[in-house]
């Protein structure tokens, strides 16, 4: 009876309208929208990737070997099963352009491939040519080949130019505008350049030990089953080191980084959610205020506690489900409306739509969101009595009961739970949820002083009337300082620390890391190179430092005598293959954690120097067992020591060192990187690249930029991401500021009524609005450089400074916000008769 009597009354409180609502319907909407909107997006991309995984990939399946190619009886086993096999090879390497000191040269990533290729999905050239043309025989008589766009450029090339990879001469036939298979490639330091596989024959590039990587896609019959062609792959050739890809997941690495890309965002947009619940919060309050005669009446007329608690229930409940409706249908609607912009700009194939996993998900966070804001001021009016009402108080003081405490928690843990569990990403979401908690106990606080300051700042500002009216102001009781720090403080104190942590991170790029930065990466050094190479460099005054170390490539496939991914799950160092080398003694620099150095003429077992920071990620100890294959040939190391490797200065360093009788007789090369002053960079180049083609240098400086315009790109999703939130904080200080507009209008007629001009009350409005505004862009930037440090210094590893530069426009943009808000409702009381206003009161 209690609900029936609720819903009807619910329904007939409502037909007065929803004006009330307007920011607690925004806050949803946007807060929903934003989520479901990126959720779309990386649904669009997951399906992409699925539909297309066979032509991202080029084939129905994939076997990788890595420094060698297959065997006859390798080869002979996929042809038997296959209807056609493609074998292409993969290699960095540098194209050159010209002869002796006039030459010019770029790193190049190589794809040679044969007459298959591609098994699905076709090349695009400019201009365009059948592909058979285009790297087939030349009228100069040289193979042709088809470089990127950029790389061309970069060396000036047009077609029917020469370019030069390792000893072998091709012609420049066109540009290759799309790479069908693309996708199934792995990060490259350069633009690709395409020849055919038979062509690389006589370039010295493919020699023993060389870093290369050789593919084999496969076309498979109609119901091959893929899982069962692979475990039969596994049994026949279970130590060849072969890594086993099929269409079901064409390009793993991009999959796997726009899932958790996108879940991070989710987060980030949930953060905007969480300021959105300010204001679900402060519109319910309001709302509640405004009925308070009308809770009176229904106190008077029996209605217990339940029942009111019920209406407004009710109330609050249908305003949620229609914000939420709102929100998803603009979240699914913006990215149908911006498919084609996405489509152009998105380096993968995306299938856009309207996909109910994603809409679903951001409602379950909407709706405990609204639950876990809306309930506590909900809950209090069942404590609130007929007779407090009628005395003109809004009895909103006080806790409240137990048990809608236990609820509220309850909701949150969901809602922390259901977060973690879509995402995927338990410890970042547990830290997310924790700093969005903390960052408001710390906004909270900060209100708090902020009030404090400002009624001490009241007293004794005398003969400043409007500053000191909006610092009494400020300290008041009605707690505008609250609002307005929650409302902007957590988005600014989002964009304070992207802007600190890019800050930081372009300063160490730019100035630090280039002081410690070897200028070159040279690759593929062979072994009988190695002292003429070294020859070249020290020979000259301008290289200060040579560092050389032996390397091999192997895949780790157990730890302690188990399959590794048992043991480590998904760890980095599991996926794909790792560089590693071999030396009698420790390398110079090297810090030994645990255990000791194998004797320089050991001889017995194999025995291994690990990371102990990977050690320890990993659970692993001294005297456990780490097996590695290399070139097919499964190795089982013991853990001799565990040692420092540190990357940050961008040097030679190796997770994991073998003992040289180890790896006795295994092909490989040596690596090398080298200091030189700027001046002397491009003539060593030249001079080595003349004397020993197949060697490759790697740029470390575009390495780094191509790495830190990556970082760009997140920190701008991010920071994107932060500027939803702080939209939804601007949203609720508006509602606070139309919440408040009837308290203005009152002091501003008691102000006109003692005297005081419509310039001064002005001017206090506004000096309220900066002074708030300042606080709160203040008080971010406090929580921002404290978050840009940790980020900084735990997890980006770099020194921090703090930026000035990224932090002035954090404050600047909190004052702006405020004044915007705080004058667009300063116009009515201004314009208020007193007379009127406060005949009203009586």
């Amino acid at each position: 009876m209690s609900l029936a009597l609720a819903v009807r009354l619910a329904r007939r409180d409502l037909r007065g309208g929803w004006r009330g609502f307007w920011v607690l319907l925004t806050c949803l909407a946007l807060g929903v929208a934003a989520i479901a909107a990126v959720g779309s997006v990386r649904a669009a991309i997951q399906a992409g990737l699925t539909s297309q995984g066979a032509i991202l990939l080029g084939g129905d399946a994939e076997v990788q070997l890595t420094y060698r190619f297959a065997t006859a009886e390798e080869r002979d086993w996929l042809e038997d099963r296959a209807t056609a096999v493609s074998e292409i090879v993969d290699f960095r390497s540098m194209a050159v352009v010209g002869q002796g000191d006039t030459s010019e040269r770029a790193l190049t990533q190589v794809k040679g491939v044969d007459a298959a290729w591609p098994l699905l999905g076709q090349a695009v050239l400019d201009p365009p040519l059948p592909l058979s043309q285009a790297l087939g025989p030349t009228p100069q008589g040289l193979p042709g080949g088809v470089m990127a766009p950029l790389l061309a450029d970069r060396l000036g090339l047009a077609p029917g130019d020469v370019f030069r990879l390792g000893t072998q001469d091709f012609v420049l036939t066109a540009r290759l505008v799309t790479e069908p298979d693309a996708g199934a490639a792995s990060f490259g330091f350069g633009p690709r350049t395409l020849v055919l596989r038979a062509a690389l024959a006589d370039s010295d590039l493919l020699g023993a030990g060389t870093l290369y990587d050789s593919n084999y896609r496969l076309a498979l019959p109609p119901g091959t089953d893929l899982d069962a062609l692979r475990a039969d792959w596994r049994a026949a050739f279970p130590d060849s080191g072969g890594r086993w890809r099929d269409s079901r997941r064409g390009a793993p690495g991009i999959d796997s980084f726009v899932d958790r890309i996108g879940a991070f965002l989710v987060l980030v947009g949930l953060t905007g959610l969480a300021v959105g619940g300010v204001g679900v919060s402060a519109a319910v309050r309001a709302h509640l205020a405004r009925k308070t005669e009308t809770i009176a009446v229904l106190k008077t007329f029996g209605a217990s506690g339940r029942t009111i608690f019920q209406v407004y229930l009710l109330q609050i409940g249908a305003v949620t489900a229609l914000g939420v409706a709102a929100g998803l249908i603009l979240g699914a609607l913006v990215p149908l409306a911006l498919a084609p912009l996405l489509t152009a700009r998105l380096p993968v194939p995306a299938v856009f739509g309207v996909y109910p996993g994603p809409l679903a998900q951001a409602a379950v966070y909407g709706v405990l969101t609204a639950f876990i804001f809306a309930l506590w001021p909900l809950a209090r009016t069942r404590r609130i009595r007929a007779a407090t009402l009628f005395r003109d108080a809004d009895g909103s003081g006080g806790w409240p009961e137990r048990r809608f405490l236990v609820l509220i928690a309850a909701a949150l843990v969901a809602l922390v739970g259901a977060a973690a569990l879509f995402s995927g990403l338990w410890g970042l979401t547990l830290g997310m949820a924790g700093g969005v908690l903390a960052a408001f106990v710390v906004l909270a606080g900060a209100a708090a002083l902020v009030r404090r300051a400002a009624r001490g700042g009241a007293r004794v500002a005398r003969g400043r009337p409007a500053l000191r009216l909006a610092l009494a102001a400020i300290g008041g009781p009605r707690n505008e300082a609250l609002s307005v720090i929650l409302s902007l403080g957590l988005g600014l104190t989002v964009l304070a620390a992207v802007g600190q942590v890019s800050s930081n991170l372009r300063q160490a790029i730019a100035t630090e890391l280039p002081e410690r930065a070897p200028s070159y990466f040279f690759l593929d050094i062979q072994p009988d190179q190695l002292d003429p190479f070294l020859a070249r460099l020290r020979d000259d005054p301008l290289v200060g430092d040579v560092q050389t170390a032996p390397m091999l490539r192997g895949i780790v496939t157990g730890l302690n005598d188990r399959p590794a991914r048992e043991v480590a799950g998904d760890h980095w160092v599991l996926r794909g293959d790792r560089g590693i080398t071999y030396a009698a003694t420790p390398p110079p620099g090297t810090r030994i954690t645990r255990g000791e150095w194998w004797p320089e003429d050991y001889a017995g077992p194999p025995l291994v120097s690990l990371s102990d920071e990977i050690a320890t990620e990993i659970g692993l100890d001294l005297g456990d067992t780490v097996t590695v294959n290399i070139l097919g040939r499964d190795i089982t190391a013991t853990i001799a020591n565990l040692r420092v490797v540190d990357f940050s200065d961008a040097g030679i360093g190796f997770v994991m060192a073998l003992n040289p009788a180890a790896l006795a007789g295994a092909p490989h090369t040596h690596i090398a990187t080298v200091h030189a002053d700027p001046a002397a960079e491009a003539q060593i180049l030249r001079d080595l690249g003349n004397r020993f083609p197949n060697i490759t240098a790697v740029p470390v400086a575009e390495a780094i930029a191509r790495a830190s315009d990556a970082l760009a790109g997140i920190a701008a999703a991010v920071a994107w991401a932060a500027g939803a939130t702080l939209v939804t904080g601007f949203v609720v200080l508006i509602g606070a500021a139309a919440a408040g507009e009837r308290a203005r209008v009152y002091e501003a007629a008691v102000l006109k009524t003692l005297g005081a001009s419509r310039a001064l009350i002005l001017g206090s409005f506004a000096l309220r609005s900066v002074l708030m505004g300042a606080a709160a862009g203040l008080v971010a930037l406090l929580g921002g450089g404290l978050a840009g440090w940790a980020v900084s210094r735990w997890v980006m590893d770099v020194p921090y400074r703090f930026d000035a530069g990224s932090a002035l426009p954090i404050v600047a943009g909190g004052i702006i916000a405020t004044v915007v808000a705080g004058l667009a409702f300063a116009w009515r009381p201004l314009a208020a008769r007193p007379a009127r206003v406060l005949r009203a009161q009586d």
